[in-house]
């Protein structure tokens, strides 16, 4: 499977996976640039993972539900394509040439697969298992997705970024980062250099921190994205996931922590953070 990032509005990222021939697209907010993406491959749309109900997630969900299934361009039509597969004994999928998942608990625009915490079932040979993230929107979903004998990606939307992080619940974190180190997280905004000089005034001293910054910055005057990053880079830099680092703690104390807990940290990096 190859991975790409298709660029929308200002910052997002609508992450697309393919085999040569069929798509998976996630979050995607702009129709237009996934077509042009498509057509420009030869490749059929077979899915759409959503992650939240927001706009710039799900704005393009209703034009792009009329090429699910479709011919590739170019290709000859009426050829099908592989229906998911639930796991686990969940009820099928209907063989539709096409489905949208999306999160069970949140409003969406057109009819979806309702997904949430357990969920898990195979596309296109991707074993797919969504978690439950709730925090910048309550519904909020991610989806690990994983290609056998590969590393798995993680399609997080607005939860973790790269060394940073949307509104999260407690627990979410943790869930997160307790995830294999070698996870690809696929977040859904290149925020990551705004992120990182953010996480360097919380950490400064943090050596690994330091050397990521670089290496972004370099990335980013190539004009290459920065993602997706991995779990275990996340662990090292992203101050979210470090809420009981000594330095990442005693930051947190001088802007207010009630105490050194990682509740207590957390939540004042995120107010932190808003202000920042």
């Amino acid at each position: 499977m190859d991975l790409i990032a298709i660029p929308a509005f200002a910052d997002n990222l609508i992450w697309m996976l393919h085999d040569g021939r069929q798509a998976i697209v996630v979050d995607p907010g702009a129709a237009a640039p996934v077509a042009d993406a498509l057509r420009e491959r030869g490749l059929r749309l077979a899915a759409i993972l959503v992650t939240h109900h927001h706009a710039d997630h799900i704005g393009g969900l209703r034009e792009l539900s009329g090429l699910l299934g479709g011919p590739a361009a170019g290709a000859a039509p009426g050829r099908s394509q592989e229906s998911p597969r639930p796991l686990g004994g969940t009820a099928p999928y209907p063989a539709t040439g096409g489905c949208i998942f999306g999160p069970a608990h949140e409003r969406m625009p057109i009819e979806v697969i309702k997904v949430s915490e357990g969920t898990r079932f195979d596309l296109l040979g991707l074993d797919v298992r969504v978690l439950d993230v709730p925090g910048h929107t309550a519904g909020h979903v991610a989806y690990v997705v994983t290609e056998a004998g590969k590393a798995p990606w993680l399609f997080c939307g607005d939860t973790l970024f790269s060394a940073g992080c949307g509104r999260l619940f407690e627990g979410t974190p943790g869930k997160l980062a307790a995830l294999p180190g070698e996870t690809r997280v696929c977040c859904a905004h290149e925020y990551t250099l705004a992120n990182l000089r953010f996480a360097r005034t919380v950490e400064p001293h943090n050596a690994a921190l330091a050397a990521y910054e670089a290496r972004c910055q370099a990335l980013r005057a190539e004009g290459t994205w920065t993602l997706p990053s991995t779990i275990a880079t996340e662990r090292e830099v992203n101050p979210f996931l470090r809420a009981r680092e000594p330095e990442v703690a005693a930051s947190a104390l001088a802007h207010g922590a009630a105490s050194t807990a990682a509740p207590d940290v957390f939540a004042t990096l995120r107010e932190w953070k808003n202000t920042f």
